[in-house]
């Protein structure tokens, strides 16, 4: 197992029209959540990997479960719970605006995680588990299973991939600030955007973000800059790495979990840093492209089109 990764997946739908959602009749269905998005990212781009989570025992949830499970992600480890309902959300589209975003996943089964639900075994056959601040925010189980899972996996030299993805809907600011300091020192890698960088630092700039988190303990930090691409830093490197353009933006939202795909599959690939952090900006741009969270993102071939894809086993 390249990756493992924990994290809640909702029903997604999105109008087919732009405006306010009570203007709306008719919705595509799909599926988002961050972790489940890097782990299907990860599998258009070769690798193997496995998702944790807890899904409502309902139409919903075997829904997101299939939809995972048929683009190569393991999901043998999905717990389907009968007393809580798998989450749903709605992306309002907006004219060159960020979709507005309304979340119904209060008492969601995922909510219900414990660190019970972690297997250790199967944990400790990755190499990388990746995890996100969201998680942690969605209940005080949830934030415990987290732990766990990043004690489980330093204990047995798995490394610890973390991406604030701060969700201000679900804390504030300083829940949100001491939390994911505490999980950010755990990590070997951390990957924040610049406002979430300023929100766990206090700083503006990507160098001094870095730095800082280094300090607190990261081994590797990667800066996202969005358009300005991503800034670089472990104890003896530092680059900057230019982003690629994108002639037309449809949906950023994706976009990072995109990135945080792109760079580990550099990373097990044996890229050199600043060629795994390419790779990142090139998948990332590929979301951008698309209204749905996974849809965009690309395959092997086409970041790669004169190398024969790859499956790392």
């Amino acid at each position: 197992m390249d990756v493992v990764t924990i994290g809640e997946t909702m029903v997604l739908f999105i109008p087919t029209s732009v405006g306010p959602l009570r203007y709306a009749g008719q919705f595509e269905k799909s599926i988002g959540g961050a972790e489940s998005n890097v782990a299907i990212g990860l599998s258009r781009l070769g690798h193997q990997c496995g998702w944790i989570s807890r899904l409502g025992q309902d139409e919903f949830g075997l829904y997101v479960r299939n939809y995972i499970r048929g683009e190569g992600v393991d999901t043998s480890q999905v717990i389907f719970d009968e007393q809580h309902a798998t989450a749903v959300f709605f992306k309002e589209r907006q004219i060159r605006q960020e979709p507005k975003i309304s979340y119904y996943r209060k008492n969601s089964a995922a909510s219900e995680m414990t660190p019970n639900d972690l297997n250790e075994e199967y944990i400790a056959k990755a190499k990388f588990l990746h995890i996100t601040g969201i998680t942690p925010a969605l209940s005080s189980s949830c934030q415990e299973t987290i732990f766990q899972a990043i004690r489980l996996a330093k204990k047995n030299a798995v490394t610890v991939v973390f991406d604030p993805n701060i969700r201000l809907k679900l804390w504030s600011p300083k829940e949100a600030k001491v939390t994911l300091m505490n999980i950010a020192g755990e990590s070997d890698i951390v990957l924040p955007g610049l406002e979430e960088g300023f929100i766990l630092t206090g700083e503006m700039k990507p160098e001094s973000i870095a730095s800082q988190l280094i300090e607190h303990g990261a081994k590797l930090v990667v800066v996202k800059l969005g358009a300005g691409g991503a800034y670089y830093a472990n104890q003896t490197e530092t680059g900057l790495v230019p982003g690629f353009t994108v002639e037309q933006i449809v949906d950023p939202i994706g976009a990072g979990d995109a990135f945080a795909a792109g760079l580990l599959s550099g990373l097990l690939r044996g890229f050199p840093l600043p060629e795994a952090v390419k790779l990142a900006n090139q998948v990332g741009s590929y979301a951008l492209t698309v209204a749905g969270d996974v849809e965009g993102l690309p395959f092997w071939s086409q970041v790669n089109p004169n190398r024969k894809p790859v499956v790392y086993r």
